[in-house]
């Protein structure tokens, strides 16, 4: 992020307290709205993410005396914002340091794993002495047929990512010897630069955010801890996706460092167009072609539906060219279990050659119903707009 970005956010805005809150004020926003925005809680809103990091970074900020006095100090004198120190990105945020592993956050030593007693899971120091990292995204296409997008179906896929590297496990040192603590950093992976009245944290120069030090480096991988890794998993695509649509799978993604939780799988669905079938949200559509003295007297028609098992329509009379009839529950699946509706919609059918009783039949109904006209008032309307 550039400098710009740091001082233009409101960390009082996002939390939704005023610039006098207490730390008490503070704390109880925090909790509510992280509890509320927090990804586990929202599967399905690929912003929660964005939110929760966006909350927790403004109350790392206002719960901390020295933070939040050069905060404040830096909206006064440049009429922006601050973004603090004390993360391992750029900015300053790591969400790994949300959960204890690192050194910024609530004052007096009280850590955001404390503040929600593990409601969502710790995320400490792994084991192999380094920083806990979480694993990066991957994502990856799929197409599916018509059927499996609105009934669901489960996939294998093969992914290539990043991973520990396998010959030194990921600490980055040659077999038997081990890496150290970065001098410069002591470390935490990042260094704070002072700019007068606020300062900026970057990775560590030295250790480039690692947190430590590699004297001998592994042949394999150079030092750096991480591989390739290749590998198919298998996993559900849920009923009702339609094209072009983005699924998050949580933990498919590239497995963490040092015992960090894995990355997501961000998965691209294409479908294929059916001959028949197509979707409206999640009512599944179809056409049918009836007659007319279907239309006119009232039928019973069979109807096919998407899981190949035909139902039984009834046509009521008088029913007009165009009209949609429902069925319930034949549709695509949603996200709470239930299925949508089968709309029919009834396409009134003509024949193109008609002749002998067929001819006479429609030359007595049309002498029979003289005394209706479709069109009755259609030219005074044309006119009167």
């Amino acid at each position: 992020m550039s400098t710009k970005d740091y001082l233009e956010k409101d960390y009082y805005k996002v939390l939704g307290v005023s610039k006098t809150a207490s730390k008490d004020e503070i704390k109880q926003s925090y909790r509510k709205l992280a509890r509320e925005n927090h990804p586990d809680a929202n599967t399905d809103d690929p912003k929660a993410e964005e939110r929760f990091k966006e909350i927790s970074e403004a109350y790392n900020v206002l719960s901390d005396d020295k933070r939040r006095k050069e905060y404040d100090e830096a909206r006064s004198l440049f009429g922006g914002s601050y973004r603090p120190g004390g993360g391992t990105g750029p900015g300053g945020f790591d969400m790994g340091d949300l959960f204890g592993q690192g050194t910024g956050g609530a004052s007096g030593g009280e850590r955001l794993s404390d503040l929600f007693g593990g409601l969502f899971g710790g995320r400490g120091r792994g084991g192999g002495g380094g920083r806990s990292r979480r694993g990066t995204d991957v994502e990856t296409e799929t197409t599916l047929s018509f059927r499996e997008a609105a009934e669901g179906v489960t996939r294998s896929f093969r992914l290539s990512s990043d991973a520990p590297c396998p010959a030194c496990r990921g600490t980055g040192a040659k077999a038997g010897t081990a890496p150290r603590m970065c001098p410069k950093c002591s470390g935490t992976g990042h260094e704070n630069t002072n700019l007068g009245g606020f300062s900026l944290s970057e990775p560590c120069g030295e250790c480039k955010g690692r947190g430590l030090v590699v004297d001998d480096p592994c042949g394999e991988c150079h030092g750096s801890g991480r591989g390739k890794s290749t590998r198919t998993i298998q996993t559900r695509i849920p009923g009702g996706v339609t094209d072009g649509q983005r699924i998050r799978i949580k933990g498919k993604g590239a497995p963490g460092e040092h015992g960090g939780p894995a990355g997501d799988l961000y998965v691209v669905v294409h479908v294929k167009e059916h001959a028949v079938f197509g979707r409206s949200g999640d009512n599944i559509t179809i056409t049918v072609p009836v007659t007319f003295p279907e239309a006119v007297l009232g039928a019973e028609v069979r109807v096919p539906t998407l899981n190949g098992f035909p139902v039984t329509v009834k046509v009521p009379p008088g029913t007009p060219n165009g009209r949609t009839l429902r069925v319930r529950g034949k549709g695509a699946k949603r996200k709470d279990g239930t299925t949508g509706d089968l709309l029919v919609t009834v396409e009134v059918t003509v024949p193109t050659n008609v002749s002998g009783d067929a001819r006479e039949a429609l030359e007595k109904f049309r002498a029979a119903t003289t005394d209706h006209d479709p069109r009755e008032g259609l030219e005074a309307r044309a006119k009167g707009a």
